[in-house]
């Protein structure tokens, strides 16, 4: 089935929301560069303010709403959080839900025009994707520094953005980082990329759903279980909040009694 041509409302919605952006994002860093003498949690908190602007932009002019559904299994204490990644909504979204999140992403996003540079004075966990092991050792070491800090690490265990009715293979490093820390893993399911696609400028007003899954103990599990666990939930929760995005896969086979 086609989907429906966006309207003019979501032309200028979305041509809107793009100058407030090229206001409000170097404004907000042009402020912290000032502040950068400011201790690393204070710094963190100064950013607030930002992300709950832009999260009212995206309600307001864009007309994206959002419900959480299970809330009650975030852990009173930091947790590694395993989250389904299809647009940049969730990086905003995920610092409205969870307290005191630290992102762990890839180190050449320093060099993006001021969204980069804000990044580099938060204390979030930056990593050379291109090191292979050593990537995981940062993560491990740096991710364990910011779980004793009392952030909640926010990990993509995809390592990119993935289409609405698509995966990638999920590494292990976050799975990693819950073992070693000995901190509960929380996966999360979503489906923003309903209304706003990778690289798009368009964005679509609608609900989007984020999901999260009960806490996974890494007591007694290899970082292969916990990932594989965090996996399989995720995966069989995007089924269920987009049923429409895996019509083409094919229903196990009945069980047939014998007579």
């Amino acid at each position: 089935m086609s989907e429906r041509r966006p309207g003019a409302t979501t032309y200028l919605r979305s041509a809107l929301f793009m100058a407030a952006m090229l206001v409000v994002t170097p404004t907000f860093v042009t402020l912290l560069l000032c502040c950068f003498w400011l201790p690393l949690r204070q710094r963190r908190l100064f950013v607030m303010p930002y992300v709950n602007a832009v999260m009212w932009m995206v309600r307001h002019i864009l007309g994206i709403r959002h419900r959480v559904v299970g809330a009650e299994n975030i852990p009173a204490e930091p947790c590694v959080i395993l989250c389904k990644h299809q647009s940049a909504w969730e990086t905003f979204a995920l610092q409205q839900v969870f307290r005191l999140t630290s992102f762990v992403y890839k180190r050449e996003l320093h060099w993006l025009p001021f969204f980069g540079w804000g990044l580099w004075l938060m204390p979030f966990v930056a990593i050379d994707r291109g090191a292979g092991k050593e990537a995981l050792n940062q993560v491990a070491s740096r991710g364990m520094e910011r779980l004793a800090d009392g952030y909640s690490v926010v990990i993509f265990p995809e390592g990119t953005r993935v289409a609405p009715g698509h995966k990638k293979r999920f590494k292990v490093g976050g799975a990693w980082l819950a073992k070693k820390a000995g901190v509960p893993a929380v996966p999360v399911a979503l489906d923003s990329g309903e209304c706003w696609r990778r690289q798009a400028f368009l964005k679509t007003p609608g609900l989007v759903t984020m999901s999260i899954g009960p806490a996974i103990d890494p007591a007694g599990l290899k970082p292969e279980e916990i990932n594989a666990r965090a996996e399989g939930w995720i995966e069989s929760e995007m089924r269920r909040i987009s049923p429409h995005r895996y019509r083409h896969e094919t229903p196990p086979a009945a069980t047939v009694s014998a007579a």
